[in-house]
């Protein structure tokens, strides 16, 4: 008999080992074997392989006994299932390890604490035979041990590993997926811990888990050990990384969010892990540098190349080294798989009555009777298409999850096995909400929204919704760009997935209001604000940064960052700031900063600000974080936008000093748009072409101003239509300008959205691009490719080329 006929070296296996040493085995062996020179770091160990635990059965003569355990097996029966797995782990518990098998391990061990110290602790995992294969994820389905020392100890823990092949949830989804109970193998993993217990872990996919867009890293992390973020127990800190731009050398955290990090698991010594407050200046800082983020990204997409799909990885971090590890990798089986033929889109009418809010997994919407339940105990009352709520999930639950119309848990990050398992069942899922077990109630009807963004609503009773459905494969693209409206970064992983061209109007005021909240003067000169209150609320917002002005930077070019990323590499037009004095005002610290005035709408705003002493350095602020888009971020597809451009001799000013704050109008590549929304900007186009590399028009105050009336005021509304034969006049001596000055011609106000008829003009009279809605955008595809198409024919009475004049 062979010395090692039982026992594998970590680096002596690979993907072809599955049957062997399971999917988690084998990954980890592919990885040490042909990663490590990548910056992919994994912990040296063994494997016990399947023939180790065939034999284990084998001379215990256990086989008939097991599969006699699972005869008339009725998956959906719970309590049923429980009593069978329970007395199937039993046999193999109680079943002896062959001496030959224990002299294998002993031996491998002996070597392992050799070349790690006396004092090593080790991890042991479970790996099955039909584990994270691409069509079927076991992942959770069995039980790991860590901190294990001694021989003892490991000895132990192997016959534990073993047995968990028959948990609850194994049995469940084996049938599930169609495999005998007696047809998968369990082989253990044996590695050296990742003392992630005195640092930090987590988990990164390869691809935005929500949206399915595919440019991006997800990393989530947390301190102590990983089941925490696994099972939902906390809530992480949040990193995204733009793979494009990473591959092409730029080096940047594209977002980040802070987790609340409430607890962390340690090590407990003989029972196991124990959960401890993290503490407070903990939980307000990240857990990781950007250097570490940045370094297991580029881990997750070496990891992703070479297995060619998307990848769940997870990571530790060792708190005696201080270096990242990789302790399993395998494929991305839930939102990778589908397939986008057709996009759907649910979108809630009326928002009615919020009863709590947390992250949204997915993005359905979904109605049903609530019902909480406290512990697995509680399961058995639970009814097909209610509304599961809980404090947490754990894989034991995942029988009556199937049967759940929606998924709401108090804890856990866009990571936590509740998220995981509702991706891969097509269910929405609130995840983190914090209350939702003593908020709702047993029964009471309620409509589950994951359709608005990142977070995810319950809302007492059923709100009015509906699906949009489209055929992307038979949606032809029409001649004239079709671009949409953005400002909240949260949707731009999920709109980019629309047809489109790019996204013609990001609006820069929706990030700083939302994401910053604090007037910029603030953040630059504290002392000058009068509330005390509000000089608290900055000092919390910046804690953590250098400065208050490291924190407008980071967060707005976080902020746009994630749009352009998105829609990467189609252009993305970002507005410099347009806010109004009143709306600087109502900013935190904005007071202190900016005059009353009687009409802001004609008063301080847009260009005129941006190089006037009260907002220079507010300016220089913004130029500063699209600096860091472009150039450190490496989102060169970025067009700067000026607004409310009044005269020729501002735009010279404006573009001056955005020349001596590092944005140079055509340096890289860099183009700069003004709004085209102020009657001398039409009268002047021909001059105003000169200063800029497109137009775009501003409907809303181009109309506006054209026809002298307020669009605030409810008095005049009668007389507000962005329809009239003069502003449409305007619109088109706009066009025709651009045409004649060989620049982007493009309007990103509300009428297209609104009118059809209004789109229509726009084609005919051949505008090059449109920026819309995102609600509105497949409408409007559909009617423009229609009148494309009549237009061009020949037999048409209105045939004409509307794209004749179009700049190239």
């Amino acid at each position: 008999m062979s010395a090692a006929q039982y026992v594998r070296d970590l680096g002596d296996l690979g993907n072809d080992d599955v049957a062997l040493v399971g999917g988690k085995n084998a990954s980890l062996g592919e990885m040490y074997q042909h990663l490590a020179g990548v910056g992919v770091r994994v912990p040296g160990g063994f494997a016990i392989t399947a023939d180790g635990y065939r034999h284990v059965l084998d001379e215990a003569g256990d086989w008939a006994e097991l599969k006699a355990t699972f005869a008339g097996l009725d998956p959906d029966d719970v309590t049923d299932l429980a009593a069978r797995a329970q007395q199937a782990r039993r046999i193999v518990r109680t079943a002896p390890l062959p001496d030959d098998l224990r002299a294998e391990v002993l031996t491998a061990y002996r070597a392992l604490r050799a070349r790690y110290g006396t004092d090593l602790r080790l991890a042991v995992r479970s790996s099955a035979t039909a584990e994270d294969l691409p069509d079927a994820s076991f992942a959770g389905q069995h039980e790991s041990y860590l901190d294990v020392a001694g021989e003892e100890q490991l000895l132990a823990a192997v016959r534990e590993c073993f047995a968990s092949i028959f948990t609850d949830r194994g049995v469940h989804y084996r049938h599930q997926h169609g495999f005998g109970q007696t047809e998968v193998a369990l082989s253990v993993g044996v590695m050296r811990m990742v003392r992630s217990d005195l640092a930090c872990s987590g988990v990164a996919f390869t691809l935005d888990t929500e949206s399915g867009y595919r440019d991006a890293v997800l990393l989530t992390a947390s301190y102590g050990l990983g089941e925490n973020v696994v099972q939902g127990v906390v809530d992480p800190d949040e990193f995204y990384v733009h793979k494009p731009t990473y591959e092409a050398g730029h080096r940047a955290v594209l977002r980040r969010r802070l987790g609340q990090k409430a607890v962390r698991m340690v090590t407990a010594g003989a029972s196991g892990t124990r959960n401890e407050p993290t503490p407070e200046a903990d939980r307000r800082r990240f857990c990781l540098t950007d250097a570490e983020v940045l370094e297991l990204a580029g881990a997750a997409i070496a990891i992703e190349h070479h297995y060619g799909c998307p990848m769940d990885v997870e990571w530790a971090k060792d708190g005696t080294d201080g270096a990242t590890y990789v302790v399993q990798a395998r494929p991305e089986t839930a939102t990778s798989r589908t397939v986008v033929t057709s996009l759907r889109r649910y979108v809630v009418d009326r928002p009615g009555e919020v009863l709590v809010q947390g992250h949204a997994v997915g993005d359905r919407v979904a109605v049903g009777a609530a019902r909480v339940v406290r512990d697995a105990h509680e399961l058995g009352a639970f009814r097909p298409g209610e509304v599961l709520v809980a404090d947490t999930t754990t894989p034991d639950w995942e029988p009556v999850m199937k049967t759940a119309a929606a998924v709401v848990t108090d804890r856990g990050g866009r990571t936590c096995h509740a998220a995981i398992v509702a991706r891969e069942l097509g269910l929405p899922a609130v995840v983190g909400t914090g209350d939702a077990t003593a908020t709702l109630i047993d029964g009471e009807v309620v409509t589950v929204s994951c359709a608005e963004g990142e977070t995810g609503r319950v809302y007492r009773g059923e709100v009015p919704h509906h699906v949009d459905e489209v055929d992307l494969a038979g949606l032809p693209r029409p001649r004239t760009k079709i671009m949409v409206n953005l400002g909240n970064p949260a949707l731009a992983f999920r709109t980019s997935l629309l047809p489109n061209d790019g996204v013609g109007l990001a609006r820069m005021e929706f990030i700083i209001s939302e994401a910053i909240k604090v007037h910029p003067l603030a953040l630059v000169h504290p002392e000058r604000i009068l509330d005390p209150a509000e000089r608290a609320q900055v000092e919390d917002l910046v804690s953590g940064y250098p400065d208050g002005e490291a924190y407008f930077v980071e967060r707005l070019s976080e902020g746009v960052g994630t749009i352009a990323a998105a829609f990467h590499p189609r252009p993305v037009v970002v507005r410099m700031s347009d806010f109004k004095t009143n709306e600087y005002a109502g900013l935190v610290g904005g007071r202190a900063f900016e005059p009353h005035e009687e009409n802001p709408m004609l008063g301080f705003r847009g260009a005129s600000r941006y190089a006037h002493p009260a907002y220079e350095e507010g300016f220089a602020l913004e130029c500063r974080a699209m600096r860091r888009v472009r150039e450190e971020m490496g989102l060169t597809n970025v067009v700067l936008m000026l607004p409310f451009v009044r005269r020729l001799a501002e735009a010279d000013l404006v573009l001056a000093r955005m020349a001596e704050l590092g944005l140079e109008r055509g340096r890289d590549g860099l183009q700069v748009y003004a709004m085209c929304e102020i009657p001398n900007n039409v009268v002047l186009v021909d001059e105003f072409a000169q200063r800029f590399d497109g137009l775009s028009i501003g409907s809303n105050d181009l109309t506006q101003l054209t026809l002298g009336v307020d669009r605030d005021s409810e008095v005049v509304a009668f007389d507000y239509d962005e329809r009239d034969p003069g502003v449409k006049r305007m619109i088109q001596l706009a066009v025709e300008g651009c045409h004649r000055n060989g620049i982007h011609s493009g309007i990103c106000g509300q009428a297209p959205s609104d009118y059809p008829d209004m789109a229509a003009f726009l084609v005919e009279i051949g505008i090059d691009s449109m920026s819309l809605n995102p609600d509105s955008v497949l409408r409007t595809t559909r009617a423009v490719v229609e009148l494309e198409e009549r237009l061009a024919d020949p037999t048409h009475p209105d045939h004409h080329d509307p794209t004749a004049g179009r700049t190239p």
